[in-house]
């Protein structure tokens, strides 16, 4: 087929079309706006600029221009509303949570889409700025290798393996992990620095413990990628894990559902979260007494917060602020135990 039919064939199809949507009651203006009475997406009839049945645009703009109108519109909505809520989120943070909790959600970012964000933004810092550590290769027996040309054999077995997970259309994330690893042995072998030996076995009588130390301690680098990776995927875990933990500081309270606690604990994280990315860009910039004040802000946040978000006084924010301290390292623990545990299974 030349490419004249082609190209006529195409003008048959899109004039097909267009005269099948017209029937159909879409007819579509010069300005490429469409002009329907009922709602293109649930049926309703419209009565305004936007469907009373589903919200969706009375009427759909169907340009070029418009679909990059509709992209800037999401974009600079977003930085709009994000302007509104990280001044309160870092000093305010009481009144954002209420004001949230109340029903005013049109000028603030969501909770969950804030905190989603924070992690991308942490995550993405932590891979410019984070410090890898030596690297022990493991060869397939469990037993520590050493050399250049251990790491390379390892890593020729390794894509062995990963071209028959493809093939058949297996998970390679762990294998993936594994060579990104090795890769980053090799180039410290190449860079004339030697990666630490083989350690004695752990022995605290629990064998899983054990198994999970041992991975830790023969291959510190593939543990630390993992954990990157896993804690990525499985951050929103920090969420239902610290809800109950609130919760306990307003025991049986009519007050304040779980809810509250969640947008509370949401809003938290996320500027915890952000702390961390300041304090790790502080660190890269060498600016240790940024670091050093930075330590002064989590139970500041806290307690403000707490005060805000549900009208505590002065002695009772204090109190709930110092068993906040306390259960979120517990919360902290418990997630770091997951992940490592997920990490190194």
């Amino acid at each position: 087929m030349s490419t004249a039919d082609m190209a006529g064939d195409v003008i048959e199809a899109t004039l097909v079309s267009a005269a099948i949507e017209c029937e159909a009651g879409r007819t579509i203006a010069a300005d490429g706006h469409t002009h329907e009475t009922a709602c293109l997406n649930c049926g309703a009839n419209l009565t305004g600029a936007f469907c009373h049945a589903c919200g969706q645009a009375a009427h759909v703009h169907r340009t070029l221009a418009a679909f990059f109108h509709d992209l800037l519109h999401g974009v600079f909505h977003f930085e709009g509303r994000i302007w509104h809520t990280l001044p309160l989120l870092a000093w305010r943070p009481g009144q954002l949570t209420r004001r949230y909790i109340n029903g005013q959600r049109a000028r603030f970012i969501s909770p969950l889409a804030l905190f989603l964000f924070c992690v991308f933004l942490m995550f993405a810092v932590i891979q410019q700025t984070g410090k890898h550590v030596p690297v022990t290769v493991q060869g397939p027996d469990g037993k520590a290798l050493q050399g250049l040309s251990a790491i390379q054999t390892r890593l020729a077995q390794l894509d062995t393996e990963r071209k028959a997970e493809v093939a058949k259309h297996e998970d390679t994330d762990d294998t993936d992990a594994q060579i990104a690893a090795l890769k980053r042995g090799e180039t410290l072998f190449k860079a004339g620095r030697t990666p630490k030996g083989a350690l004695a076995p752990a022995s605290t009588g629990l064998s899983f413990l054990d198994s999970m130390i041992d991975n830790v301690r023969e291959n510190p680098e593939l543990v630390l990628y993992k954990v990157q990776m896993h804690a990525y995927k499985y951050s929103w875990l920090l969420i239902p894990i610290s809800v109950p933990f609130v919760w306990l500081l307003f025991p049986f309270s009519r007050r304040f559902a779980v809810y509250d606690h969640t947008v509370f604990v949401t809003y938290s994280l996320s500027f915890m979260t952000l702390l961390s990315v300041v304090a790790m860009l502080a660190e890269a910039a060498g600016l240790e007494l940024v670091q050093g004040l930075l330590v002064f802000a989590p139970p500041l946040h806290m307690y403000r917060q707490l005060r805000g978000a549900y009208g505590c006084s002065r002695g009772g924010a204090i109190v709930r602020t110092m068993a906040l301290l306390v259960f979120a390292s517990i919360a902290l623990a418990i997630f770091a135990a997951v992940i490592v545990a997920e990490s190194t299974d």
